[in-house]
């Protein structure tokens, strides 16, 4: 854990007395009290702060400043003078979008004196001396969180649109969202949909299709094709175990494998198992042996083809990737099952994660897996908490005004019913991941992993790449999921795409008319830089899936009559959407 330097003296000549048993206090209450920093990353940004006067002294300076400003906006809206607010909510802040905010001066100053002490507070994290980047961060994390809770719209009294609504529905909206309080109570979460409103299988996941292949850990499903040829080289999708595969194919109008297969091509997709107890210990290696690898030897018979082309979409991809590097040795170079593959969103350099690197670190994952320990998995529930925290504003409060405070039902909406349709990882599996992923970063080391008996190294990896990443991702940065680029063979020619929009919908991102979405795509060089790829990539109006198809075209090959499975030895298993999907 990084602490703020409490040896002998800082730079400003104060005397520090008692470093060593201060800092061993500040390490045990970490690891043993709060393992995911909650108070002491914020302990230690504050004495951080009274160990730099001269830094406190000018910060205090600029609060001073803003306060001052703040007086100014008070007394001229308190008058009825027009007065331009002091601090302007982010775009993506819709807390204070309703007028009355800024029409009526009462709340406009509640809004305005919130906005500028919190603003200020997250500054002067953001900028503690002498702590290092993630601890800044960590601490601007936890008073973030605060901050957000005492917001002024999470309370009934200091919330106008909450007032109003109670007034003109005589009481009613308040009584349906104590209601509402008491089944989230039990259920022990604040609902952000409702989860009756979908059915898979019935609502979503409607593509036609059979399951031909079952193990313990997946089901392989293969989508009946619409067309009366299709290319000859099949696509095969792994998608991520943290989560339910239906999220490629939730409705007709948004589903990617039917955009796939109505445009000519054989689709093959992953609907992992929703592991229980006695799955502790299943490996990382188990989902590459009897996951990627038996799917893809699976579709190579199918089809009786001698390769595929491969998809893998977030955790699915960093499986994929490694699968890559693990084929190129296990088979050698003309027996390699993949000729091309594809990545969404999906990260190998773990350096810098995105906003979830405020859980990582040694206390934190050894809090994590004393939990599977346990249990012998980590529940779907606790890892949707940790990422519902990193938008808490979005994805808690929101849910939290609009239902207990407004009384509005939570909505039908499909892609939040699939986010909460979530789905256990195996305690071995996942200690493995996070252990050697996030915190020692060995997938971008040459030969720091060994997988099912190989050394991992995505140096081999020269296939052709289409890699797809969106803008708004909090849990897979696009800069980081860019550097795939350094670490594939130099030989290896790779197509970068940046989709508009977050994790979810920057790839969920159906083509429609008028265009509701763009992206940015160019070819990627191997030691360039992110900035330099962005400002020479073309910009274009629409969905990305247009450009895969341009590109997949030729890597799939010349168009062949559909592939007969039965005649190739696969029993038919049942209908789309399979059974492990609705296990929960």
């Amino acid at each position: 854990m990084n602490t703020p330097d409490f040896s002998a003296r800082n730079h400003h000549g104060i005397d520090v007395a008692g470093a060593s048993f201060l800092e061993s206090v500040n390490t045990a209450v970490q690891e043993r009290i709060d393992p995911f920093g909650l108070s002491s990353s914020i302990v230690n940004a504050y004495a951080a702060w009274l160990l730099h006067p001269l830094e406190l002294s000018r910060a205090l300076s600029g609060l001073s400043g803003d306060l001052l400003a703040l007086q100014t906006h008070i007394a001229c809206r308190s008058l009825g003078l027009p007065a331009s607010d002091v601090v302007t909510p982010h775009a993506d802040d819709t807390r204070f979008s309703d007028p009355v905010w800024s029409e009526v001066p009462t709340w406009d100053i509640v809004k305005e004196t919130y906005l500028a002490l919190t603003h200020r507070l997250q500054d002067m994290l953001f900028a503690t001396p002498g702590l290092s980047e993630k601890e800044r961060r960590r601490a601007a994390f936890w008073v973030r969180e605060w901050l957000n809770a005492v917001s002024p719209t999470n309370f009934f009294w200091s919330n106008p649109v909450a007032l109003k609504k109670f007034v003109d529905s005589r009481g009613e909206s308040l009584n349906r969202g104590f209601a509402a309080f008491l089944d989230d109570v039990k259920a022990k979460n604040i609902r952000m949909v409702n989860e009756n409103a979908f059915k898979v299988g019935v609502d979503l996941g409607l593509t036609p299709g059979r399951v031909v292949l079952k193990n313990r850990l997946l089901e392989l499903i293969h989508y009946t094709p619409t067309t009366p040829t299709v290319h000859a080289t099949p696509i095969v999708i792994v998608t991520p175990w943290i989560n339910k595969y239906y999220i490629l194919d939730l409705t007709p109008k948004k589903s990617l494998v039917k955009f796939l297969v109505d445009q000519g091509y054989t689709v093959f997709i992953t609907s992992w198992k929703n592991p229980t107890a006695d799955m502790s210990e299943v490996r990382f290696d188990d989902y590459l042996l009897e996951g990627v690898d038996q799917v893809v030897q699976a579709a190579q018979r199918f089809c009786a083809v001698d390769q595929v082309h491969l998809v893998g979409y977030c955790i699915g991809g960093t499986l994929s990737a490694t699968y890559m590097a693990w084929a190129k040795r296990q088979y050698g170079e003309e027996k390699n099952p993949v000729a091309h593959w594809t990545l969404f969103a999906t990260l190998t350099d773990f350096s810098k994660p995105g906003d979830i690197d405020v859980f990582i670190d040694e206390p934190c994952i050894r809090a994590i897996d004393e939990m599977m320990a346990k249990k012998g998995y980590l529940d779907g529930s606790e890892m949707a908490s940790s990422f519902r925290l990193l938008r808490s504003n979005s994805l808690i409060w929101h849910y939290f005004v609009h239902s207990y405070l407004y009384g509005e039902p939570p909505p039908d909406f499909d892609v939040l019913f699939w986010n909460v349709d979530a789905t256990r990882m195996p305690r071995a599996m996942h200690s493995f991941y996070l252990h050697e992923m996030y915190l020692k970063n060995n997938l971008m080391k040459r030969d720091a992993l060994s997988i099912a008996g190989q050394p991992i190294d995505l140096d081999r990896i020269d296939q052709p790449l289409y890699a797809v990443t969106a803008e708004d991702d909090h849990i897979a940065p696009w800069q980081q999921c860019y550097r795939i680029r350094k670490f594939v063979n130099v030989k290896a020619p790779v197509r970068f795409v940046l989709s508009s929009s977050g994790h979810i919908l920057g790839i969920v991102n159906p083509v429609v008319n008028p265009p509701k979405r763009s992206y940015h795509v160019a070819a990627a060089e191997r030691n360039e830089h992110f900035e330099h790829w962005q400002a020479r990539a073309e910009a274009h109006k629409g969905s990305w899936w247009e450009d895969w198809l341009v590109w997949l075209a030729p890597q799939c090959g010349e168009q062949v009559a559909p592939p007969d499975g039965v005649a190739a030895g696969f029993a038919d298993l049942g209908p789309a959407p399979g059974s492990y999907v609705l296990e929960r």
